[in-house]
């Protein structure tokens, strides 16, 4: 969950140690709280600002749009409630490249759409503000119906390529976890997924489900009190999730695009050195797609999904590259596939042995309170009183 912060005031400066890179999610890992984060990405995505947000860094300043128009993305929104400073457009002065203007590691200053580092203006653009991104984001709504043919057409892709592990499951491999009709929760990082985690607590504890985390899903799991069953990576990924975690996984599952080196090379040997035996999936598809196809391979029902995107800006939100997979992900789930959301809807506990008996008893009491007002039962109770006096009488 994203933690908001108090707001800034709108015209004070902010200063911080620059930290940039040209590749945001190796930004990520390097950053500390009070940076200032130097980036070049179009559309600011709801997890990378999520990210950012939770890295506490004080300011962001990006070469490309916050929001280019195409559709109304969540992250500038979700940097402005956490009293995020934002700028965008931004260029090194006399021309230059913004991520080569600034110094990496250095201490700078952010003072309304300028950066500043020591007594020198080294990059310059436009300060977003509330109104600023309010009126965007509304001008951006009208570019939703460029992106759903985008997503049509990747989607088209992704089925062209990976027809038999979509349609037929070839290649998904088969987990030593049994999956065959068994609930599975496949555990994502996505917006408010510890807050459907702590409502699914009584779901889990009784049902006690096949848990699946992604690779950015196996922190949340264990923040919630779980150890989850299988975890799937992608094998592109540079920094891996903490080797205790993945040994404690009964399954680790990699994705790899096909075509390309195979798990018997250099890949396997990340894995072998810490202990792990890691298990290919040839496909392009997201690593939370992925999941899915795996338990649905794996004969699974029903698949809770947590951290998943559940509405079209959430969906048109995410990475680019994989919008394909996952709409195409989630045709294929179909009626299997339910919302974290909706559990607490449908799934009321299990009856314990403790509540039938309380049942039985009441129904009981009941039916003797019945009996005791007719007059046959009034004789009876005379008759039960009677033997009772005689017998505690007998000691």
């Amino acid at each position: 969950m994203v933690k908001l912060r108090t707001r800034l005031q709108a015209d004070a400066p902010v200063s911080g140690t620059a930290r940039s890179d040209r590749r945001t999610t190796a930004l990520l890992s390097r950053l500390r709280p009070g940076d200032v984060a130097v980036i070049d990405q179009v559309d600011l995505d709801g997890p990378t600002a999520e990210a950012l947000v939770e890295s506490g860094v004080v300011a962001v300043v990006n070469r490309a749009a916050m929001i280019s128009g195409r559709f109304p993305n969540r992250g500038p929104q979700i940097l402005l409630d956490a009293g995020i400073r934002m700028v965008d457009h931004a260029q090194g002065t006399a021309g230059r490249d913004l991520v080569a203007s600034v110094p990496d590691g250095r201490k700078v200053v952010v003072r309304g759409g300028t950066l500043v580092a020591g007594d020198q203006v080294v990059a310059e653009g436009r300060e977003l503000t509330a109104d600023g991104v309010a009126d965007q984001l509304a001008d951006a709504q009208t570019g939703l119906s460029t992106q759903l043919h985008t997503l049509t057409h990747n989607s088209t892709e992704f089925l062209r390529r990976e027809e038999a592990l979509v349609l037929h499951g070839e290649g998904v491999p088969r987990p030593r976890t049994r999956l065959k009709g068994r609930p599975v929760v496949v555990v994502g990082h996505g917006p408010d997924d510890a807050v459907e985690l702590r409502r699914l607590r009584r779901y889990l504890r009784e049902v006690k489900p096949v848990v699946i985390a992604t690779g950015d899903g196996l922190a949340v799991a264990q923040r919630a009190g779980l150890s989850p069953d299988i975890v799937v990576l992608d094998s592109r990924t540079e920094d891996l999730p903490p080797a205790k975690a993945l040994r404690a996984c009964r399954d680790v599952v990699v994705t790899e695009p096909p075509g390309g080196v195979r798990s018997a090379g250099a890949d396997t040997d990340r894995f072998d050195r810490i202990g792990v035996r890691a298990t290919p999936m040839r496909t392009t598809a997201r690593t939370t797609d992925a999941a899915l196809l795996l338990a649905d391979a794996g004969g699974a029902t029903p698949i809770i999904g947590v951290g998943l995107r559940a509405t079209v800006e959430e969906f048109l939100d995410g990475s680019r590259d994989g919008l394909g997979s996952s709409y195409v992900t989630r045709l294929k789930v179909g009626p299997r596939l339910v919302d974290a959301t909706a559990v607490p809807m449908l799934y009321s506990g299990q009856l314990r042995a403790r509540h039938a008996y309380l049942v039985l008893l009441i129904g009981l009491v009941l039916v003797a309170a019945a009996i005791a007002t007719t007059d046959v039962g009034h004789q009876w109770a005379l008759d039960l009183r009677d033997q009772l006096d005689q017998l505690l009488a007998s000691f």
